[in-house]
């Protein structure tokens, strides 16, 4: 059987982990009898017997490369390569053939109640108005749809009517191991870190409302963001916001993932994101039995469910997680000591 895999997306860090979760498990399978072939843009993956990689990386230069990709080369590469059966990870299927395709669909703009308009940022509405109608479709059609999460799979049910049986949920799966585990002192009390990117759904903006309200109680922690401060108009104006009300948030740029991970054992991880698929922090947090403040969204409930350190504020409410820090900075909220992750 031979087995075409598209993910051109993949290139920064959650899809580009995916990728190469899936990728390992197909090069660490007994079973040789089938061919695949991985089509993807810039990211490398090494050739075996029975894995071959096609890359494209002219398809990252616009919104008419990807375009002319998806619907004159894919099916191409399709019928050139005689293949039997697709899998996209681009949340669309592959238009103009007729192969067997299974859907994995990790873009969850299509299926939430908060609603961009085209002022507040027009890429996520173009997202949402145009390409969700595509992702849509492209559900109804697939053979298979795979998701992340059961909120996606119950949130996709409602919108396509498709048949509960034809959607499979698969968490993500991390290769992980724990070399140390959360320590509640001093300094990890009076320490928030929040590891994510500069989309503007990652609310990086309700942290420094929250660290405003706080600057008169005179008291000594700091905020942690994997940011530089210039990574678009709105990081930029956050920046120039802390340093003009001299805030305790510090711009530290990307951090290596076991820099992350030691960042969990001493300090607490904020999550005010209210667009995810999954969360993957709040997973790694929560495996190094760390404390965790999260938005209240169905998300981080699915992922940190049964967790007894986590606690959870609206992503609007600025006053709620200013009084959810200032609570943990004065050691009222209590750690609980526990195996249970």
């Amino acid at each position: 059987m031979n087995i075409m895999v598209f993910n051109v997306p993949a290139e920064t860090v959650g899809a580009l982990s995916i990728l190469n979760e899936f990728y390992g498990e197909v090069r660490n399978s007994q079973e040789k009898i089938i061919n695949w072939t991985f089509v993807l843009s810039k990211p490398t993956l090494e050739e075996t017997e029975n894995i071959r990689v096609l890359r494209f990386p002219w398809v990252k230069k616009s919104w008419l490369h990807r375009l002319y990709f998806d619907n004159i080369i894919a099916p191409r590469l399709i019928k050139d390569y005689k293949i039997d059966k697709v899998i996209s990870y681009q949340n669309i299927i592959i238009p103009n053939t007729d192969v067997t395709q299974t859907l994995y669909v990790h873009n969850c703009l299509p299926f939430i109640d908060y609603k961009f308009s085209l002022k507040e940022n027009r890429h996520l509405w173009i997202y949402q108005n145009i390409i969700s109608r595509k992702i849509i479709k492209s559900i109804k059609k697939a053979d298979k749809v795979i998701v992340q999460t059961k909120w996606m799979k119950e949130a996709i049910i409602e919108k396509t009517n498709v048949e509960s049986e034809k959607i499979k949920v698969v968490p993500p799966k991390i290769n992980l191991a724990v070399k140390q585990y959360f320590k509640p002192n001093e300094e990890s009390y009076s320490t928030f870190f929040y590891p994510a990117s500069e989309f503007v759904y990652k609310n990086h903006k309700v942290i420094v409302e929250a660290c405003k309200k706080l600057k008169s109680e005179n008291i000594n922690f700091k905020v942690i963001f994997t940011l530089d401060g210039n990574e678009n108009e709105n990081i930029a104006n956050l920046y120039q916001e802390v340093k003009k009300y001299q805030l305790p948030i510090e711009f530290v740029g990307n951090l290596q993932r076991d820099k992350v991970f030691e960042f969990y054992t001493k300090s607490i991880l904020l999550f005010p994101s209210f667009i995810e698929t999954f969360g993957l922090p709040l997973l790694e947090a929560r495996l190094h039995r760390g404390l965790i403040i999260a938005s209240d969204c169905p998300f981080s409930h699915e992922v940190l469910d049964g967790y007894k350190n986590a606690y959870f504020f609206e992503p609007f409410d600025s006053n709620k997680l200013a009084e959810l820090l200032f609570s943990t900075y004065k050691n009222k909220v209590k750690y609980i000591e526990s195996n249970d992750m």
